[in-house]
């Protein structure tokens, strides 16, 4: 089997005349500098990639010799004319793609060569220039297109006559175009699946009718209503994107549909039953005269009659981030039994209430984070709420606690984010029961859990015991590690990561030697002034060393089990000694370690950071001195000076030995011959 593959690839893969590359029955001429289609190719081409060239002009004569090919692309050429008779030999041409050319200077001669494929599938005209005017033209004739895009020209507006024959047509791509007008363009394409208008200037979409289509992208527009026509027919739509636009209201969307994403992301919207100082418009009328031709009708309805009106029990996903929503309207979740995933971050919620009335049962992610959330409403009975709930995201919020009995409901949960948040862990030993806090000892299902940024004052009383938890952050919270630091020993089985960065963390307060399951851990941003000796029997992958006061890795950082287990180092931003860098050689020598951060490493020598792998050889020789055997130095300067003064004090002991002597006698009082 290896040897028929390998002499198969061989075969497959040939040199070709004029530089292309033949695979198969696929020719790739990419980037070859051809201006013109080649004319020594193999005849049972079937697949034909010219990009990237600088061919103006598709002649008559350009494909005689290739009457197999099916697919096309001239991408990114200086395309200007497709002559009448280019395709005539080409019959079973369904894929061409002319994308990023200059077509619009003789688009109607192109025209007529595109009318001789009857058998085009896919064609792709993006980035050509191209008015609406030109693109009626261009595809008049094509009525077995299913795929087109005219992405990136210069079309405005959309009537009923741009699209007349497309009988076919399946998918339409039409963004980043400069589209303000849409009068039933599409009406007479019965079998369009997929629109994409995104990136537009529509200002609104009133009157959507288009009940055959499944995924509609008109996200990135200036649209401020969606509104569907009042109908009782069955929509097949089910992907609806409305993001990035200035959404003043929640879209009027059809009444039968099978919508399962509805993504309105990044627009104005907001709920107006309630205002924020508590009035109630619930039931403020407004009287609607209608007058078609000789009669008169006169319409009341309730202004703020907000509840969706849609079938929405099919819906999955309802992204209704960053928006102006501050609360949501009454049962207003309960028409969406199927939800799996909630986002409403980026609000201005203040409150999130969860009822048995609304269970939510089949949520999986929910998303509040970045509110003004004081309260999280929770009516715990017998029920359950949010039983299949997954991912809780409550970052940055203005949260004191949760509910108690909260996650005994939950089954499922495995992440928690109470990130940014005033918040204390129970139990608090030394504080009064009273105290508000978020209680999670015992959730077993629980595996990643972020309390970055909440102001802990230590974690006293073992607060996840009971817990598995895998990944745990405990950054930006300064005096976390105070105290007792026995909640370590309820995560030694499990702890997969851990981030303590910004903790105020000194070089001997925690003891990680017991955490035996931890792969990655991040210390950066913290007040080390050496490397803690408890992480040298650890079988780390990832270890974060930046923003510290180290001034210098243990000489055996790479032996140890640590060093032999790691695979990334970060060690920016610390006052390394320039004199001390034998560790780092260790490092570069280290096989399969990474350290990202490495041309961001400098050490300091003096007043000077220089780069540790360029040290200057005055700095080197610098270092030499400094590192010396300081002893012996000062034995050897010494050495000299203790002999000069040992002769000198011999020779002026043998001169004046005859006086001294005589001075001794003298005061001795005993003879003593000479």
């Amino acid at each position: 089997l290896a040897v028929g593959w390998g002499s198969g690839m061989d075969a497959a893969w040939a040199p070709s005349p004029g530089g292309c590359e033949l695979v198969q029955s696929i020719m790739d001429c990419t980037g070859r500098w051809l201006s013109s289609v080649p004319g020594n190719l193999r005849g049972d081409t079937k697949e034909l990639f010219l990009d990237d060239n600088t061919i103006q002009v598709l002649g008559n004569a350009s494909l005689l010799l290739y009457p197999q090919l099916w697919h096309l692309s001239l991408t990114r050429n200086r395309l200007e004319l497709i002559e009448p008779g280019a395709f005539l030999s080409s019959q079973g041409l369904q894929v061409l793609s002319l994308t990023d050319n200059l077509l619009f200077t003789n688009y109607s001669l192109t025209a007529a060569a595109l009318s001789a494929l009857p058998a085009l599938r896919t064609l792709d005209l993006a980035g050509n220039q191209l008015t609406e005017d030109m693109v009626s033209v261009l595809v008049s004739n094509l009525s077995s297109l299913e795929s087109l895009s005219v992405a990136r020209n210069i079309i405005m507006r959309l009537d009923s006559s741009v699209f007349t024959n497309l009988t076919q047509l399946l998918e339409l791509n039409l963004e980043k175009n400069y589209i303000f007008e849409i009068d039933n363009a599409f009406e007479g394409l019965q079998r369009l699946q997929r629109l994409n208008i995104a990136y537009n200037y529509l200002p609104c979409l009133v009157g959507f009718g288009l009940t055959q289509l499944r995924v509609l992208n008109v996200s990135n527009n200036i649209i401020e209503w969606f509104l569907t026509l009042e109908s009782d027919d069955l929509f097949e739509l089910e992907v609806l994107d409305l993001s990035h636009n200035r959404l003043l209201f929640f879209p009027v969307l059809p009444r039968q549909s099978k919508l399962h994403s509805l993504l309105l992301q990044d627009n104005r919207m907001s709920f107006y039953q309630r205002l924020p100082n508590g009035t109630s418009l619930a039931n403020v009328t407004v009287q609607f005269l209608i007058i078609d031709g000789n009669s008169t009708n006169t319409t009341t309805v309730r202004l703020w009659d907000e509840l969706c009106h849609s079938n929405l029990s099919s819906l999955r996903l309802l992204d209704m981030s960053q928006n102006q929503v501050w609360g949501l309207p009454d049962d207003f979740l309960a028409q969406m039994p199927s939800l799996t995933h909630l986002k409403l971050n980026q609000n201005c919620l203040e409150a999130f209430h969860l009822t048995e009335e609304d269970p939510l049962p089949m949520l999986t992610e929910l998303d509040l984070s970045q509110n003004q959330l004081v309260e999280l409403g929770v009516k715990v009975g017998v029920g359950d709420i949010l039983p299949n709930l997954q991912l809780f995201n409550l970052s940055t919020n203005k949260l004191h606690a949760l509910p108690p009995g909260i996650f005994t409901r939950t089954r499922k949960i495995t992440t928690l984010d109470l990130s940014r948040n005033r918040v204390d862990l129970c139990p608090q030993p030394d504080k009064a029961e009273s105290l508000p806090c978020v209680d999670i000892r015992g959730v077993e299902t629980l595996t990643h859990l972020s309390l970055a940024g909440c102001g802990l004052q230590g974690l006293g009383g073992r607060p996840f015991q009971g817990t598995s938890l895998m990944h745990l952050d405990l950054s930006d919270n300064c005096q976390a590690l105070s105290g007792d630091l026995g909640w370590l020993q309820d995560l030694v089985l499990t702890l997969q990561v851990l981030s303590l960065r910004n903790t105020s963390l000194s070089s001997t307060a925690v003891d990680f030697s017991a955490l035996n399951s931890l792969v990655r851990l991040d210390l950066s941003g913290n007040s080390l002034a050496a490397f803690p000796s408890s992480l040298g029997s650890l079988r780390l992958r990832s270890l974060d060393l930046r923003d510290n006061c180290l001034p210098a890795l243990p000489l055996d950082v790479a032996r140890v089990p640590l060093g032999t287990s790691l695979r990334e180092l970060y060690l920016s931003r610390n006052p390394y000694n320039c004199c001390t860098l034998g560790w780092w050689d260790a490092l570069q020598q280290a096989e399969g370690l990474r350290v990202p951060d490495g041309r961001e490493v400098t050490c300091s020598h003096g007043s000077r950071a220089l780069s540790p792998g360029a040290l200057p050889e005055p700095v080197l020789q610098s270092c030499r001195w400094q590192t010396a055997d300081l002893a012996l130095l000062y034995l050897v300067l010494a050495l000299p000076t203790c002999l000069t003064l040992l002769v000198a004090f011999i020779v002026i002991f043998l001169m004046l030995k005859e006086k001294l002597l005589k001075m001794v006698k003298t005061r001795c009082g005993v003879s003593s011959p000479y």
